[in-house]
Order: C-alpha cells, then sequence, then structure tokens
C-alpha cells in the first residue's frame, strides 16, 4: 500500500518542523511502530506546549499523518488557524454552562469519530492541557479519550513522551534550548478491548433480539485468561444451523484472533447465553 498523502499544508510543516525539532533535542524512539493504515488513536501524556510539534514528527516519521484534537479556539489563531483547516486538525469545542458542554463535547466526538471511521490516525492529549503537576506527571484525564476508544473499533495506542518541558515550560515561560535537550518517545502495545467488544455485541444482541429480558454479565479474571458470560431470559437471538446469527460470526473471529473460544446458544432453562475464554499475554487457553 502507498504511503498516506497528507497534502501541501502537511508538507510545509514538514520543511519547518524536522529542522526545528533537529535543532532542539536529540530524538529517541522506543516501542513498536504505528499502523500503517486504517483508523488508530494515539494516546499521550501532555508536559510542553513543544509536544505536538516533536509528536507530529514521530507520527510522520511512521508515514502517517499527523491530526491532532486541539481546542477550537486555536483556529481563531491569525495563519495558524488557516495551517489547522489545511492540514486536516480536530477542533474541540468546550461550551461554558453544562448544556453548552455536553453538546461542544457530543459535537467534538462526532467529528472525531468521523475521521477515525475514514482511516485517519489521531493524537489525543486526555488532560486537555499541559500538566500542572511540578514533576510532569499527568493529571487526571478527560472522558473523551475514553469515549472515542470505546465508540470506535480502531486500535487505541498509548505512548509517553519527556524531555520537552526541559526545553520549554509553559508555565514557567523558561526556553531552555541549549544545551541540546534528549526527546524520548515510548509507544505501547495497542489497548487490547476485546473483551469489552464481546460484552457490547452480546448485549447489543439482547436489546435487539431477546424482546423483555434481563440479562447479566459475569467477568472472571484468572491467572491466564479472562472468561467473560452474557446471559439473558429472553427468548434469545435466532441463529443459523451453525450457530452464526446476529453477531456471533463478529464475536467468534474476534475471539479466536486472540486465540480464545467462545461458545453461545438457548439455555436450558430459556433465555441465551454468550460465554468467552480469552487467554492473557503469556498464557494459554486449556
Amino acid at each position: 500500500m502507498r504511503k498516506e498523502k497528507g497534502g501541501p499544508w502537511i508538507r510545509m510543516c514538514a520543511i519547518v518542523l524536522y529542522p526545528t525539532v533537529k535543532l532542539l533535542a536529540r530524538r529517541v524512539i522506543k516501542g513498536p511502530k504505528l499502523p500503517r493504515h486504517g483508523g488508530a488513536l494515539l494516546v499521550m501524556n501532555h508536559v510542553s506546549h513543544l509536544d505536538p510539534v516533536f509528536d507530529a514528527i514521530l507520527v510522520h516519521n511512521n508515514d502517517r499523518v499527523p491530526r491532532f484534537m486541539a481546542k477550537a479556539s486555536l483556529w481563531k489563531v491569525p495563519v495558524l488557524g488557516k495551517v489547522l483547516v489545511g492540514a486536516g486538525q480536530v477542533p474541540v469545542y468546550r461550551g461554558g454552562d453544562a448544556r453548552e458542554s455536553l453538546r461542544a463535547a457530543k459535537e467534538s466526538l462526532e467529528v472525531a469519530n468521523k475521521g477515525l471511521e475514514q482511516g485517519k490516525l489521531l493524537v489525543i492529549y486526555p488532560e486537555g492541557t499541559i500538566t500542572k503537576d511540578p514533576d510532569g506527571w499527568p493529571m487526571a484525564p478527560r472522558t473523551g479519550v475514553a469515549r472515542l476508544a470505546l465508540a470506535s473499533d480502531v486500535p487505541v495506542i498509548p505512548a509517553a513522551r519527556w524531555g520537552t518541558r526541559e526545553i520549554y515550560d509553559g508555565y514557567s515561560k523558561k526556553f531552555r534550548p541549549f544545551p541540546r535537550k534528549t526527546v524520548t518517545s515510548v509507544l505501547g502495545e495497542p489497548v487490547d478491548l476485546s473483551a469489552y467488544r464481546i460484552v457490547q455485541e452480546a448485549l447489543t444482541n439482547t436489546l435487539k433480539h431477546a424482546g423483555s429480558a434481563h440479562a447479566e454479565v459475569v467477568v472472571r479474571y484468572g491467572a491466564s485468561a479472562v472468561e467473560l458470560e452474557i446471559a439473558d431470559d429472553g427468548r434469545g437471538a435466532p441463529t443459523n444451523a451453525n450457530g452464526s446469527g446476529h453477531g456471533l460470526i463478529g464475536m467468534r473471529e474476534r475471539t479466536a484472533l486472540y486465540g480464545g473460544l467462545l461458545d453461545a446458544g438457548p439455555r436450558a432453562g430459556g433465555g441465551y447465553a454468550v460465554h468467552a475464554r480469552l487467554p492473557l499475554r503469556g498464557g494459554a487457553t486449556r
């Protein structure tokens, strides 16, 4: 597959940012490569106003177009606003009162979800601003990253980066370009949300096909595997003869992808049950 194209605005940003980053710091990158194609959510800490500069280069080095979720007020800044629009960045709206804030958050999430569905890679800072912790530790995150992760079936990649605050501290307003610093970025493996997806699909089937029913979800976390049981007392989801009805194919494929097992079918006393066993990393399914 061909490299993702960013257009003239991304090329212009690259011309400016690559030499800037090289001048300011030596970069150290650890961890796996980012997905080459398809929607993905890169979740990072935020310690300095220089973070987007270094993170944009990190993403671009992985042959992806960096797209950030940033506060919408930046779109009103002369010149910068045009760059953000041209580069396809995602504005985050924030309202005043509770109702306006809810509406603004919903609008931002809709724009972000659409971007992920279109196969874009989004970079998000869960705190929403640079940390105020004196030692640079992350603050309590906002809920947007969790909503995006659960609403979009895309890889969620945790990452950490440090060293940028030693160059520029946003709260003390100290800019210290010399001596040249080291900025380290560490990428993690995608967060495994398979258990959540299976429960989500099973409960969706209950709502659609079980009629008037109660559902119970049981999660057992063992030494080598996570076991899920989703049972209801309704009429059950219609299936084909091979047990591959509504949503079951997707659940079976997801479970098999992680080396797990899935059983689904009518319960003896009425209703329907889905049972899945997912091995933990390093464990084995017995």
